[in-house]
């Protein structure tokens, strides 16, 4: 299996440099992976360093705790694309979430998405599964559907559990076809990396990439 077209090479710690970024980019374009995801300080850079190259520039909105207010996760997407991101990895708002207040985690989504989608560029809705109950990853699954979402992706890596085949399994259940899945979260080694692809993720986000395709 080629893993490096699956891989979103990852580097999101609150320490990142400069120097970080470059060498993860090198390595994307080396390895042929799909994507690097950075964070949104780092666009511009990451951009200028994938020039010419098929590595798409990827960031994160409402990262980690996804409690920010809509507009202003609404105006992070609209900065990264301005700044040459292409995909955006954004959190839901898990306390709208626990608090069961759906109208407004629907509003969300919807308005996420657009912003996203009206620009031509791909939403990645992070649904933070490991803080989630099967019924609530059931529902926001029928929401990422109505609003018709690029991608559902498990987790930020932060919060809760990572990825898992089993919230995979259940994630390719629940969506369409037409969305695809971002497995996420403490996938460092290419056997788990193969069974979430075999489990129905079509992307694995990881900051063990060149150790994974190298193994």
């Amino acid at each position: 299996m080629d893993l490096a077209r699956f891989i979103d090479a990852t580097i999101l710690k609150p320490d990142t440099t400069l120097a970080d970024i470059k060498k993860l980019c090198e390595d994307a374009k080396k390895h042929g992976f799909a994507a690097v995801c950075v964070p949104p300080f780092f666009v511009k850079d990451a951009v200028k360093a994938l020039e010419g190259t098929p590595v798409i520039t990827s960031t994160v909105v409402g990262f980690p705790m996804g409690y920010s207010a809509t507009p202003a996760k609404v105006e992070e997407i609209k900065k990264a694309i301005d700044e040459g991101a292409t995909e955006l990895d954004c959190v839901i708002n898990i306390c709208a979430v626990k608090s069961k207040q759906w109208n407004y985690v629907r509003n969300e989504i919807d308005s996420m998405a657009m912003a996203c989608q009206m620009r031509g560029k791909t939403i990645k809705l992070i649904l933070e599964t490991g803080l989630m109950t099967e019924a609530e990853v059931t529902k926001l699954c029928e929401m990422a559907a109505e609003v018709k979402v690029n991608f559902v992706k498990t987790s930020t890596g932060v919060n809760g559990k990572g990825a898992t085949v089993q919230i995979v399994e259940l994630l390719r259940k629940k969506l369409p076809p037409s969305i695809k899945i971002k497995a996420s979260g403490g996938i460092r080694d290419r056997k788990f990396a193969e069974e979430l692809i075999a489990a129905g993720a079509d992307r694995i986000g990881t900051s063990a990439g060149a150790t994974i395709v190298n193994s």
